[in-house]
């Protein structure tokens, strides 16, 4: 069995199954400024999105995904781990954002967990996007398709990926030139088709002849709620409980991914900072919210900012002053730090961690055995129970500091006065995050848990709401409302689908894809660089596999979403006349112990889309 995403624990690891759900809520619905609403009366009219990147900084061209040659060797798609070396259902109250800030609520025992990191996915064969075609659906309008993600050429020696238009910038420099000694390989056939905007659309009938005879199938259970629509123009396809909220497992870091996009931008980057304490010789660590910093050059994530770095800049700024004590400031983030509506062994189970300001490489206890056992244990890794004072140690021993100097405690860092180092509160150094467009990649290419539930906080403080659990959920249905996405159509308690409690229709995706495709979001478009290919990467790396679903292998690109009882997946497929769809197909009540029968059942599903021109 392949990567497991969201909490399902296959056979062999865990077989426990787990409890039902409760009912999700509701807020009102917004829509995208000159639409008509159809079939939703009473919308209200969206305003423009927050926190969207200027497109002119960019440049021209599609939109892509991160540098698959910062994740380490091998082929496309599949990356070797020891390559790496690197409550409540609802709005959150708004009477919580009034007072003082809630301290962090701390866990007692140790807790362990784990979550697999991307792999590169194949890039589609670039494309231009078609001119704008006239809105047919009053949900979302659309101007344009998907646009094509990467360019690729292999060379002898590995893969040199082309990045074209906004990614360069968002990634910031060049990648490296081909040495005269590399002799260019013929260049590769494109392993996802490409879409044709001029290609024959399906038709509503034409779908749901297709698809009737497998929504029904047994192996979905008994509650199957369906959305397909054109990308192109917004049409809806079909539907089968469109509307109606179902618990989405990680399918929500959809949702996630795009309101973190649109709320910091694909640009913006992380920092982690060190302050001079209120004493000579004393250093505040402060924590502001990058789960994927690294102690050193083996962190798990390749590419992140590391500790190493910024112990270096403190002792050069320090001068001749020997550091003496390190303080811990994780204040940035507020309220407990596990979720509402996760099951009680997820803090020990190796899907997630406890959520902290501070933290290394998401809280793995050890990120070079979990590099080494990713595959063998499907990507769970023990983590540590206070990630804060752990990250503050490992600061404590690369200044130098040992015995009983070595023990953190937490504090917050003093106001800058304006002096000159090392003045209390003047700042001694700082490392930077990877770019948000690759941290969104990595959540999305294999369901990271914890890295989701720090996006979620990041849409949080990007507006002005508490990053917590709560304030983070918040925070993502209101950008998506500016978005014009219907806001009474999802229910968040959490940022990675972790917990039970949340609730996505299936047709709040679909609109959320299709927006995604909207060329005047460009930044939006970056979701698509993770979203992993049937039968080729990330957790559809061994599905389509099948007769009846090989159809979809490299025409598919969805994320799926796995809780015991729970099975979702949500993407684009391209059918056979080479036109663009997008899917979402979620089911709450699937059968216990027929896991692997309930995703061929959903495979079923696209790739009869992908098989069909459905007219």
């Amino acid at each position: 069995m392949g990567r497991e995403d969201s909490h399902y624990r296959p056979e062999g690891l865990d077989g426990r199954q787990s409890g039902g759900s409760a009912p999700g809520g509701a807020t009102g619905r917004v829509r995208i400024p000159g639409t008509t609403p159809g079939g939703h009366p009473g919308a209200a009219a969206g305003s423009a999105p927050v926190g969207r990147a200027d497109p002119s900084e960019y440049g021209r061209g599609p939109v892509g995904r991160a540098d698959p040659s910062t994740y380490g060797a091998g082929p496309v798609g599949r990356v070797e781990p020891s390559a790496y070396g690197p409550g409540p259902v609802g709005r959150a109250d708004p009477r919580q954002y009034g007072g003082p800030v809630a301290p962090v609520n701390w866990p007692g025992p140790d807790a362990a967990g784990g979550i697999p990191v991307s792999p590169p996915v194949p890039p589609p064969g670039a494309a231009p996007p078609p001119p704008p075609a006239p809105a047919r659906r009053g949900r979302v309008r659309l101007l344009a398709v998907l646009a094509a993600v990467l360019v690729i050429a292999v060379a002898a020696v590995g893969l040199a990926v082309v990045r074209p238009g906004p990614v360069a910038g968002w990634l910031g420099g060049e990648a490296d030139a081909p040495t005269a000694a590399r002799t260019a390989e013929p260049a590769p056939s494109e392993v996802l088709a490409a879409a044709d905007p001029n290609a024959p659309a399906p038709t509503p009938e034409g779908v749901r002849a297709a698809l009737e005879p497998l929504v029904g199938a047994a192996a979905l259970g008994e509650r199957v709620n369906v959305s397909v629509a054109d990308v192109a123009t917004g049409k809806a396809l079909y539907g089968r409980g469109q509307d109606s909220p179902t618990v989405p497992a990680s399918v929500t870091k959809l949702p996630t991914g795009v309101a973190v996009l649109a709320a910091r931008g694909p640009a913006y980057r992380i920092p982690t900072r060190a302050v001079a304490g209120p004493n000579p010789g004393e250093v505040v660590l402060v924590g502001g919210g990058d789960p994927t910093l690294a102690v050193d050059k083996n962190g798990f994530y390749p590419g992140a900012a590391r500790l190493d770095d910024l112990a270096a800049q403190v002792r050069k700024a320090l001068g001749g002053t020997a550091p003496t004590k390190v303080i811990v400031d994780s204040s940035l983030f507020s309220g407990q730090v596990y979720g509402p509506g996760w099951d009680d062994d997820i803090p020990t189970g190796g899907f997630g961690a406890a959520i902290t300001a501070l933290t290394t490489d998401a809280a793995r206890r050890d990120p070079e055995a979990a590099r080494k056992s990713f595959d063998a244990t499907h990507g769970m890794a023990e983590r540590v129970p206070q990630p804060d004072l752990t990250a503050g140690r490992q600061f404590a021993r690369l200044l130098g500091l040992s015995g009983d100097a070595a023990e953190v405690k937490r504090g917050t860092a003093p106001t800058a006065s304006g002096g000159t180092a090392p003045a209390p509160g003047t700042e001694l150094g700082k490392v930077q995050s990877l770019p948000m467009v690759r941290l969104v990649d990595i959540m999305i290419s294999d369901s990271d848990n914890v890295i989701a539930e720090y996006m979620a906080r990041q849409v949080a403080l990007a507006k002005g709401k508490p990053a917590s659990f709560q304030g983070g959920a918040a925070a993502t249905d209101q950008v998506l409302g500016e978005l014009g996405l219907p806001a009474d159509e999802i229910s968040l308690a959490d940022g990675s689908g972790l917990s039970r409690t949340n609730r996505i229709s299936p047709s709040l995706l679909t609109d959320l894809i299709t927006l995604a495709g909207n060329g005047s979001h460009p930044e939006l478009a970056a979701i698509f660089g993770g979203l992993p290919v049937g039968g080729w990467s990330g957790t559809l790396d061994d599905r389509y596999q099948e007769t009846a679903t090989k159809a979809g292998a490299g025409v598919v690109r969805a994320k799926t979403g796995t809780l015991t009882g729970v099975s979702a997946i949500a993407g684009v497929v391209t059918t056979a006349d080479g036109r663009l769809l997008t899917f979402a197909v979620l089911t709450d009540q699937a059968p216990a112990g027929a896991l692997d029968a309930t995703r061929e059942a959903l495979d079923r599903i696209s790739s009869v889309l992908a098989r069909c021109g459905c007219r």
